[in-house]
């Protein structure tokens, strides 16, 4: 096998340092014109800079990334380009310029339009546009004053059909969907054919009346207006003719135009995008059929050269949405027999023009469809026919003009060709589908066009890379192709990680080629192991109708003499879990050394992978051993037997090519790897896409369009849904009355009770808005008479449930805001809620009070939970018990529920038992209740007895009872007659006494109901729990508890997308669907749960479905780059509908960080005011990212509890951002590609926390963060060295990135930001937000301010850390807790730290007078000493990124596979002890230089 090496350039040198970008030329440029650091100090505007910099920075560096990106990052397009552009500054340098910098912006995934939008220069975008596309064709016009300088380069021009294929996927913002829509609209159809476009408007009459209108309103313009409008509509099928004459002219060998290859793909990826979008696509498709692209590309000497591979791969893309089955005027799916019938339809037109002009094709005319519509039946029928009459035929059915009307001469075989295309029978796309592998092969593993490296992004910017792969964007044609799309991506990401684990083991295990030509392995691994026998041991027959096998088993035996762990590890595997077989082939000898300059599958010889999936391991006797309760039996020996299912698809294929001649693949495999389960999920997943494109994909109707991204987007609003609910019992969500009335500030409250005392919670809220549409039948867009909506209270009581304490109802005591009230009442309404939650604005109490208010609404329906995390899971879940529910109604699915803080069991089988154990407990109580009645005979023996009990003996002595104590003839009743009457007082004894109070009537009967509840509560759920005496299996009661019994089950996105299979064939069903964690999980795997239940006669059950989350926090994790940024993989469902204007309820008050408090004056302020351009001081955590938000204030407990309201002791400041300048001439360092670490930063954040713990902060509300896996591993490296031996120290309460600590808070927070040449990931401010949002009392970021306070994207949390000092300025007198209010400054000098040494000297001091201090006050027995700031003499045990990192999967930008590569020379080498401490010196030494000792 011969891995496809992607003809890209390297990085084009290392990153610029912090010096070198500011002595730059391009910096010197900008702070003279246009950097935001010398506003007021500008030069006047001059174009010639821009031709300058055009020549100089952009062609004079052949667009080199290093150039653009500074350029960009100068902020050249927002301060200079546009706001400076007219029509009269259009030149060539102009134009492109502009478009170099909003790809750049593309490629960083930064707002490109932004700058567009906010602008307030004289230029529009209209006019950009157009010089753009006159740029790109001038042939069309003469060139002018405005258009000097063209014509275009091929690199040039390929760099503005990136900014068309940009503009083409933006159709979300106006000004870029106005353009693209006049090139694309109806009127495009003047470039085609006149009889092509007759026989279109024919078959859908409004075109034609369209059309009409058309040429009316064009004929009342000008000739000019005329002349231009035809420029555009004829646009890009002059542009279509361009680029196939520049294709025709490549020779099948010899050298190629430098740049075309890249022109070529990136035009083809023009017109994937305008194909995969339905409002691009209706009318386009037509002029892009007119033109044949396909059949002359298909002809081209292009393909068949090793340049062509990505253009192939290209146009079958294309080809694939051209012919993508759907409606084009409708824009409705079109089903199989739809498409059967459009290939019937052209295939029996050609028969009937054959039968009517051609006699010779007499016999092709009368011949039955299935006989002709194959390639080679066609090609036979036709190939003999004469140029002219091919020429007639295709004419006759208008794929190309009369021979007398044609103005481009067309050879035999392409006219041939052009004939079967159009008729031959295309293979279904879910066929296709069907017949894929699941597992990767070789083949696509390391094919670099379809699974990307990580320096595919620069190449890909640079033009000269490219990818054949779909992208998420904000509109899908049909649920089809949004599941295909999302089917590739996650196949191809799965694969991304498959690759990374396979060169991981092939280099640990290091296979070497013997002497005798045998595979030694001179190495170890955990996760692999070589193979010593495999054998297929059956091959099912087909079933009916299919070629494939029914199933394929094989046996692999391995050798498990290695650690008795790991060894447990291999034996512990289980049903389902998928391995991988390997087969490598290795030429380098015993002894060589493997290198990462390579890949695995060079070095070590991999020729084949083939996945499989485990069904067991037999014993002894050679049988499966089945998982189950009973302990599995012990094995003797070393060696083990795993039974394995290979996939049947490519058991089939390999078996074919072995036919033809090729080698068994199976008879070749020597190693067995296995994956962490975590992360090996992806078969059940892509399973579960592929069911669900082959059946019914019905999701609501109301929730139709706007999930595939068109129509009205405010349509499934709960005030646009025509069952809106006028009547809701808001239950307990309002704590009193004036809570009520505050909630509803543009409402009038009414009561029908007017006494005070009755009107208390639980509350029912009539909104008489909504009765009043209902009367007129239409929205009530407002009040435009001013007049306040009515609201109409009822207050009721919760009727008894007994005299015992523990049965009274739980209440809610959150106070909610406005806008939580208004989430709520949203989310109990049908339809579709999304609410935005920023940081610490209590999303989890809303979507908890969501789900009890529906839980108490509607308890005939069912609920369904979803998160992303189990941590979230269990929050939700640990608030959902804390409420009003019973908890035999909750079920928690999947793993991670050992996690929650109950020792309740909420799994499936533990909430058997409990149900089981709670039976038995109520069973009791029958017979206690059967003892109290003198009843005789054994009626607590089941379920059943007990019911017969009830009728016979309970309900008859409870209605005696109340005939007994009705009045009669309006004569009162006793009101001793309620005690002495009552049958159940016995029963109740051990009830707080006394039952009955004997001083009114109403209350004693109040309380004898209250006693019957209590009973008739035992009975009733005895009759519920009757099914599990009759269900016998663990298994059979687990389902009934999960389709019957459970009304609140939860589960994580990715065990819904495992388990859909299942729960369908369970016949599960919900009503609500309440997602957590919406915006950080994946686009699929948001819509899988959408359909985890069966559609009834064809309508999903679906009522209502509430989304909670942050688009501006971190998206879902992707890992391969190139899936995360150019094909948006990690666009999650809940951003998207939010950019495409579903309503939202945005949370506007937050409960986490630091409030604003007064400025205090002082010698501070002085020192302060130093630093910063601003008088006014902000002191609020929160200000740091509320301005991201559109609102967000502060609830009242930030302002009145104590722990806000005093200062951080022994700091000046509660947020600071400190300037670390390089240490030893270092700043930023990458011991490993992409693993950044900065010792300056690890050093300096590690003083700083060894200072607060000196003070007596709690080392448990201290976290240390960083943006990168590399610094993450270096401070817990330098925390071990320097504090976690020392118990005066510790550990802080966690290390971690920013992105595993999303959800997560502490009251302090140190950051370190670790870049110091350019401002990396960091420049996705949804990072920002989650860096900056972790802190409840005080954040303080360690970074190299000048470099990160000139991001563009940055800025606006930078300005407000800038209005402090960029020094540390500490007050070391004060002690923990603070005693200092927040607004008032310390009582002294302050010390100011200047640089990292200076603090961890001033550490050290501090720590020796404190150790002397506390010698002198009492003697101690064994002083603990501080350790020697010099370098470990042995590092941890594992590098960085090894399997004992708790955290878990890590962020995308840190490059995983990277990190495995470090450790695998570590970990896995079977090396002497000395060996041993040397290599890891020689690691450590590389991963993190040892600070100079103080």
């Amino acid at each position: 096998m011969v891995a496809t090496k992607v003809p890209h350039k390297p990085r084009q040198g290392a990153a610029p340092t912090v010096d070198q970008i500011f002595s730059d030329r391009i910096t010197q440029v900008a702070y003279k014109y246009w950097s935001p650091q010398t506003k007021g100090n500008h030069s006047p505007f001059n174009a010639d800079i821009i031709e300058e910099v055009y020549q100089n920075e952009i062609i004079g560096s052949s667009f080199s990334r290093r150039r653009i990106m500074m350029l960009e990052f100068s902020q050249y397009l927002e301060n200079y380009l546009w706001p400076n552009f007219t029509a009269e500054r259009s030149s060539k340098a102009y134009l492109v310029s502009i478009a170099v910098m909003v790809n750049e912006k593309f490629r960083e995934r930064v707002p490109a339009w932004k700058a567009f939008e906010q602008s307030t220069g004289s230029g529009e975008f209209g006019v950009y546009f157009g010089r753009l596309l006159r740029a790109l064709y001038p042939e069309s016009e003469e060139k002018d004053e405005g258009n000097a300088g063209l014509p275009l380069t091929l690199r040039e021009e390929t760099e503005l059909l990136s900014f068309l294929t940009n503009c083409a996927g933006s159709l979300e913002e106006e000004m870029v969907r106005t353009q693209i829509q006049r090139l694309v609209s109806l009127p495009c159809w003047i470039s085609v054919s006149e009889r092509r476009r007759e026989a279109e408007m024919k078959a859908i009459p409004r075109w034609r009346k369209y059309w009409r209108v058309i040429q009316k309103k064009d004929s009342k313009e000008s000739e000019e207006t005329r002349k231009n409008l035809h420029f555009e509509r004829t646009f890009l099928r002059n542009m279509i003719r361009t680029f196939l004459l520049r294709l025709e002219h490549i020779p099948l060998e010899g050298d190629i135009e430098n740049g075309l290859v890249s022109y070529l793909t990136r035009f083809l990826d023009l017109l994937i995008v305008l194909e995969w979008q339905l409002p691009t696509r209706r009318f386009f498709t037509l002029v892009l059929d007119d033109s044949h692209l396909l059949v002359k590309c298909k002809r081209s000497a292009f393909l068949k050269r090793q340049e062509g591979k990505l253009f192939t791969q290209l146009l079958e893309m294309l080809s694939f949405y051209m012919r993508f089955e759907i409606n084009e005027e409708t824009g409705d799916p079109l089903d199989e027999q739809d498409v059967m019938k459009n290939h019937y339809d052209q295939i029996t037109s050609l028969q009937r023009a054959a039968f009517l002009k051609f006699p010779e094709l007499r016999k092709f005319s009368l011949s039955n469809v299935a006989s002709v519509d194959t390639r080679v039946a066609l090609e036979k029928h036709f190939k003999d026919l004469p140029k002219e009459k091919l020429h007639e035929i295709a004419a006759f059915l208008n794929l190309v003009p009369p021979l007398e009307e044609s103005q481009e001469e067309f050879d035999k075989d392409f006219l041939l060709q052009l004939l079967i295309f159009c008729h031959e029978k295309r293979p279904s796309q879910v066929e296709e589908l069907n017949s894929l592998p699941l597992y990767p092969t070789e083949e696509v593993i390391w094919d670099e066009h379809l699974v990307p490296p990580e320096g595919i992004i620069d190449a890909y910017a640079s033009g000269h890379s490219g990818l054949a792969l779909p992208r998420l964007g904000l509109q899908f044609l049909t649920f089809k192709d949004y599941l295909l799309r999302n089917f590739t991506l996650f196949r191809l990401e799965s694969t991304y990680e498959i690759r990374q684990d396979v060169e991981d083991v092939l280099f640990r295990l290091k296979p070497w080629k013997s002497e005798t030509g045998k595979v030694v392995f001179g190495g170890w691994a955990r996760m692999g192991n070589p193979i010593d026998n495999f054998s297929i041991v059956e091959v099912g027959r087909p079933l009916l109708g299919e070629k494939v096998p029914s199933r394929v088993r094989a046996d692999v035996t391995l050798q498990l003499s290695t650690r008795p762990y790991i060894k447990s590890e291999w034996e512990s595997l289980r049903k389902h879990d998928v391995c991988f077989l390997l087969t490598v082939r290795p030429s380098a000898p015993i002894g060589t050394k493997y290198t990462w300059d390579q890949t695995a599958s060079q070095q070590t010889g991999l020729t084949y992978v083939r996945g499989c999936e485990i069904e067991g391991m037999l014993d002894s006797h050679g049988r499966v051993i089945e998982e189950g309760p009973n302990p599995k039996p012990e094995l003797q020996g070393d060696s083990r037997t795993l039974r394995v299912w290979l996939d049947a698809n490519q058991y089939h294929s390999d078996m074919e090519r072995a036919a033809s001649g090729n080698e068994d693949v199976y008879e070749t495999f020597n190693i067995l790897m296995r994956r962490k389960p975590k992360e090996n999920n992806f078969k059940a997943v892509l399973e579960t896409i592929r069911d669900l494109i082959n059946g019914e994909c019905i999701v609501p109707d109301w929730l139709h369009d706007i999930i595939l991204g068109y129509g009205d987007p405010a349509a499934a609003q709960f005030c646009n849904m025509p069952n809106e609910m006028a009547k809701l019992d808001f239950k307990d969500t309002f704590l009193n009355m004036e809570h009520l009335r505050g909630s509803f500030p543009s409402h009038e409250v009414q009561s029908k009770c007017n006494d005070p005392e009755k009107l208390v919670p639980p509350l029912m809220l009539t909104f008489l808005e909504v009765e009043e549409k209902r009367k007129v039948g239409e929205s009530i867009k407002g009040n435009s008479d001013g007049e306040k909506k009515v609201i109409i209270v009822e207050p009721y009581v919760i009727p008894s449930r007994g005299p015992y304490p523990y049965v009274q109802p739980k209440k809610n005591s959150v106070p909610f805001t406005p806008t939580q009230v208004q989430a709520i009442r949203a989310g109990m309404q049908p339809g579709l809620t999304l609410v935005v939650g920023p940081p610490g604005s209590g999303k989890t109490d809303v979507a908890v009070q969501i789900i009890s208010n529906i839980y108490h609404n509607f308890p005939d329906q069912r609920i369904l939970i979803v998160t992303h995390s189990n941590q979230a899971l269990n929050q939700l879940f640990e608030k959902i018990m804390a409420l009003d529910i019973d908890e035999r109604h909750l079920l928690r699915l999947g793993h991670g529920e050992e996690a929650l803080e109950t020792e309740k069991d909420f799994s499936r089988y533990g909430r058997v038992n409990y149900v089981l154990a709670k039976r038995l407990d109520l069973l009791q109580e029958v017979q206690r209740l059967q003892e109290s009645l003198e009843v005789p005979g054994d009626v607590a023996y089941t379920c059943e007895t007990a019911g017969y009990f009830y009728i016979n003996h309970v309900l008859s002595r409870w209605e005696k009872f109340l005939t007994s104590v009705q009045p009669v003839g309006g004569k009162a009743v006793p009101v001793e007659a309620v005690k002495q009457l009552f049958p159940f007082e016995k029963f109740f004894e051990n009830a707080p006494q006394p039952l009955f109070q004997g001083t009114n009537y109403d209350e004693d009967m109040e309380r004898a109901r209250g006693c019957f509840q209590y009973i008739r509560r035992i009975f009733t759920q005895l009759e519920e729990f009757r099914a599990f005496e009759l269900l016998r299996s663990g298994l059979d009661r687990s389902r009934y508890l999960l389709v019957k019994e459970a009304k609140i089950i939860a589960m994580t996105c990715t065990h819904a997308a495992l388990k859909r299979r299942e729960l369908l064939q369970f016949d599960f069903q919900y009503d609500s669907l309440v997602m957590e964690e919406a915006a950080q999980i994946l686009e699929i795997e948001t819509f899988i749960p959408l359909l985890l239940q069966a559609p009834k006669d064809g309508f999903s059950r679906l009522k209502r479905w509430i989304m909670i989350g942050d688009h501006h926090q971190l998206p879902p994790v992707v890992q391969n780059p190139a899936f995360q940024k150019l094909c948006n993989m990690e666009q999650s469902l809940f951003a998207r509908l939010v950019h495409l204007g579903v309503p939202t309820v945005d949370l506007d008050a937050q409960g986490r960080a630091r409030s604003s408090y007064a400025t205090f004056p002082s010698c501070l302020e002085a020192i302060a005011c130093s630093n910063c351009h601003d008088s006014e001081f902000v002191f609020s955590l929160c200000e740091l990212y509320k301005w991201r938000y559109k609102k967000l204030d502060d609830l009242p407990h930030v302002a009145n509890s104590p722990e806000f309201q005093v200062a951080n002791p022994g700091f000046c400041f509660d947020c600071q951002v400190i300037d670390v300048g390089d240490f030893q001439g270092v700043g930023e360092s990458t011991p490993s590609p992409y693993f950044y670490q900065n010792l300056a930063e690890a050093e300096y954040v590690v003083g700083v926390f060894m200072y607060m713990r000196l003070l007596g902060y709690p080392a448990e509300k201290i976290s240390i963060l960083t943006t990168y896996n590399g610094q993450k591993h270096l401070l817990r490296d330098v925390v071990t060295a320097r504090c976690a031996n020392n118990p005066v120290f510790g550990r802080p309460h966690k290390i971690a990135t920013v992105d595993k600590y999303q959800g997560q808070q502490n009251d302090f927070i140190l950051l370190s930001l670790v870049r110091t040449r350019t401002v990396g990931h960091l420049r996705d401010v949804r990072r920002l937000i989650v860096a900056l949002s972790r802190a409840r009392l005080g954040l303080y970021i360690f970074a190299r301010v000048e470099l990160f306070s000139n991001c563009f994207e940055l800025m606006p949390a930078f300005n407000i850390l800038l209005k402090h000092p960029t020094t540390l300025h500490l007050a070391p007198w004060e002690t923990y807790p603070s005693q200092r209010p927040g607004n008032t400054p310390p009582a002294g000098e302050p010390v100011i730290i200047e640089e990292m040494p200076q603090m961890l000297g001033f550490v050290v001091h501090m720590y020796e007078q404190q150790m002397k201090a506390f010698e002198a006050m009492a003697p101690i027995q064994e002083k603990t000493e501080m350790k020697e700031f010099e370098t470990p003499d042995k590092v941890m045990r594992s590098h960085p990124g090894a399997e004992s990192d708790s955290e878990g999967e890590e962020e995308a930008e840190d490059k995983p596979g990277k990190r495995k590569r470090e450790e695998s020379f570590i970990q896995d080498s079977p090396m002497e002890e000395g060996e041993e401490k040397e290599e890891e010196l020689k690691k450590a030494k590389a991963g993190s230089p040892p600070p100079t000792p103080l």
